[in-house]
């Protein structure tokens, strides 16, 4: 997927580009308004922009509303203006999600992801991948909005306890090494103890009520499970 980035603080921008960058995804750079248009306007075409409002020469709105006058392709605003009134304008004017800085690599190609899926040709978006929600079970993952229902009760986990339950229902029951969650989750390259990936899975079981929502692999690390299924077999077999 080529990236087009429009961002004027070059610190932000060479995260952002190091982060999409060793996931995969070819990210072209520039820093203004002017070069976003022109971006959008030539070859090759970009898949998605995320863009900045805060731009030097022209409000980023402004290059918002002209590049939607012209092209359906996605754009993800990111931005340090987290009001609501920003966000609302922001997607009146055409863009697909808006993401409020500070925020981690993993939410931002989570939601590249989700409105990539949605603006596909032919792939009709389900309501669940409208709103960004996900069902596994009697769990509900609402990523847009950051929140988690179990049985149609919030359950209040902290920012990183939803990154990690997030991450382990990307593939529900696929096992994730607990390195693999410490990259993702954590951002980083981590050499040391993995303890900290196994206390907060204490925490989010706890908070859930089943241990069996996040099940132990031993050595390797964990995956997202689902009781009620599990329930269901043990009765079919005995």
């Amino acid at each position: 997927m080529r990236v087009l980035l429009v961002e004027d603080d070059p610190a932000v921008a060479s995260g952002v580009r190091d982060g999409l960058a060793s996931n995969g995804y070819t990210v072209d750079y520039v820093s203004n308004g002017t070069a976003a248009l022109a971006a959008v306007a030539s070859e090759p075409l970009p898949d998605i922009v995320l863009l900045d409002l805060g731009l030097p020469d022209m409000d980023g709105q402004d290059v918002c509303r002209s590049i939607r006058s012209d092209s359906q392709i996605p754009i993800i605003v990111i931005s340090a203006r987290g009001d609501e009134v920003d966000k609302v304008v922001g997607l009146e004017l055409g863009a697909d999600d808006y993401l409020a800085k500070p925020f981690g690599i993993r939410e931002l190609i989570a939601r590249m992801r989700a409105v990539t899926r949605r603006s596909t040709p032919g792939t009709p978006a389900s309501p669940a991948q409208v709103s960004g929600q996900q069902q596994v079970g009697t769990l509900l993952i609402d990523r847009r909005a950051q929140r988690v229902y179990l049985a149609d009760e919030e359950v209040a986990l902290t920012a990183k306890e939803f990154a990690l339950l997030s991450f382990l229902a990307e593939d529900p029951g696929a096992v994730c090494r607990r390195t693999d969650i410490l990259s993702q989750v954590w951002e980083t390259d981590w050499y040391g103890p993995t303890k900290t990936v196994d206390a907060h899975v204490a925490s989010i079981r706890k908070k859930l009520g089943e241990a069996k929502w996040i099940e132990s692999v031993r050595g390797v690390g964990f995956r997202l499970g689902n009781p009620a299924e599990d329930a269901g077999s043990d009765a079919a077999t005995s």
